[in-house]
């Protein structure tokens, strides 16, 4: 067991397999501002037995990726504002 900030007991994990967010702010400052106004709010309405699986949830979506993988290529090859059956309802009018 190690001390919390506030002399809070935590249990010690591996190294190796701690997670980067060790805290609730950790995770709140990793989200963008309206995942954290939703992170708040899931936080406030959680009962202590569900905070285990909500904040692990909250830390996976935080740390996932997907937010970047989108800004840096986004819509890469794909075109709107047709669809593929325009073209073929047009000749049947």
């Amino acid at each position: 067991m190690t001390t919390a900030p506030g002399g809070v007991p935590r249990s010690s994990g591996s190294g190796a397999t701690a997670h980067p967010l060790r805290t609730i702010r950790d995770i709140r400052e990793s989200l963008p501002e309206d995942q954290a106004r939703h992170f708040d709010a899931e936080l406030a309405d959680s009962e202590i037995e569900a905070l285990p699986e909500m904040l692990g949830r909250w830390v996976r979506l935080a740390t996932d990726g997907f937010e970047e993988f989108l800004l840096s290529k986004p819509f890469e090859g794909l075109e709107f504002g047709a669809r593929s059956y325009d073209d073929d309802q047009a000749g049947d009018r």
